[in-house]
C-alpha cells in the first residue's frame, strides 16, 4: 500500500478569507469533532503500549517523547506536567524537542532533518532497556524522530509512535504504531490543528493511565500533586478533610505537615490505627 500523506491534502474548506469570523469558528468546531473518533479507533494501540510501559516504569524505567515543532512542543507539554499533577520527579517522563528548548518558542532551521541527533540526545540521558520511546510527528516522516526510533529498536527499547498518516515510515519504526487519522486540516497541511489537538489527548492519555497504574491517583484525586499554589493547597485540604472526616483547620495544618495530600492521610492512619 503506498504511502498517502493525508496531512497534506487540501482542505475540505476554500475561500477562507472570504468566511465570516463566525463561519470560520463552526467550520474548525465541526473538524475538531473528528478528533474523539479519530483517537477512540486508536484505542487497542494506545492500551497496547501502555500496558507494556507500566512494568518497564515499576522497574525504574522512564518514558522519552520526541517530536519536532508542535509534536515536540506538545511532548515537553506533557512531560512537564507529570511532576505537579502526580508528585513524580521530573526525570520520568521527558520531552525531547529537535533544536532543544530554543525550539519552543522559535523554529530551529534544519532541526528535524538530523536523522542522528535524536539517538546522540536519548544517549546524553543514558537510555537503557527498561525506558520506552515514543515518537511523535503528524507527517510521520520528521528524520529526527525516525532516527530516534530506529535507533533504540536496535538496543532493544520499547518504542511507539503518533502519527496522522497510514503506513508512515515513522510506524515503520515502532513497536506499537498509534495512527489517528483526522484528515486534512482546515488550513491545509496546518497539522498545529486536528492533529495537535489528537496528540494531546493521546498524550494525556498514555500518562494518565500509567500514572493510575503506578498508584499515583486513589479514588479519582490527584493525591500526589504538588502543593505549589493556594490554589492546590486549597483542592488538597478539602481532600484530606473528606478523606480524613476532620475540619478544614485540621485538614490544612496536616496537609502542610506531610507535604501530600497521601503522606498526610497515610500519617494520620498510622498513628491512629483504629480510624
Amino acid at each position: 500500500m503506498a504511502f498517502v500523506k493525508i496531512t497534506e491534502q487540501p482542505s475540505l474548506y476554500d475561500n477562507l478569507e472570504k468566511k465570516s469570523v463566525l463561519e470560520i469558528l463552526q467550520d474548525i468546531n465541526t473538524e475538531d469533532q473528528k478528533v474523539a473518533l479519530a483517537v477512540k479507533k486508536a484505542i487497542p494501540q494506545i492500551e497496547k503500549l501502555v500496558s507494556q510501559i507500566v512494568p518497564r516504569m515499576k522497574q525504574g524505567g522512564r518514558i522519552f517523547y520526541m517530536g519536532a515543532g508542535t509534536s515536540g512542543r506538545l511532548g515537553v507539554l506533557d512531560a512537564s506536567e507529570i511532576p505537579p499533577t502526580f508528585g513524580m520527579p521530573p526525570t520520568l517522563v521527558i520531552g525531547l524537542i529537535a533544536g532543544g528548548d530554543t525550539a519552543l518558542r522559535n523554529p530551529v532551521e534544519n532541526a528535524e532533518d538530523d536523522m542522528n541527533r535524536g539517538w546522540e540526545e536519548l544517549k546524553e540521558h543514558n537510555i537503557n532497556e527498561k525506558d520506552t520511546v515514543i515518537g511523535i510527528a503528524a507527517s510521520g516522516t520528521t528524520p529526527y524522530v525516525i532516527g530516534a526510533l530506529h535507533a533504540a529498536r536496535e538496543h532493544g527499547i520499547l518504542t511507539g509512535s503518533i502519527s496522522s498518516n497510514p503506513d508512515s515510515p515513522i510506524s515503520k519504526e515502532a513497536d506499537v504504531a498509534i495512527e489517528m487519522i483526522v484528515g486534512p486540516e482546515y488550513v491545509t497541511g496546518s497539522s498545529r490543528m486536528k492533529s495537535g489537538t489528537g496528540q494531546k489527548m493521546i498524550l494525556n492519555m498514555i500518562t494518565t493511565s500509567v500514572m493510575i497504574q503506578l498508584g499515583r491517583v486513589k479514588g479519582n484525586r490527584m493525591v500526589n500533586m504538588q502543593l505549589s499554589n493556594q490554589k492546590l493547597v486549597d483542592r488538597g485540604t478539602r481532600m484530606v478533610s473528606e478523606e480524613l472526616g476532620m475540619d478544614y483547620d485540621q485538614a490544612k495544618r496536616l496537609l502542610l505537615l506531610h507535604g501530600s495530600v497521601k503522606k498526610a492521610v497515610d500519617a494520620y492512619h498510622a498513628e491512629n490505627p483504629n480510624s
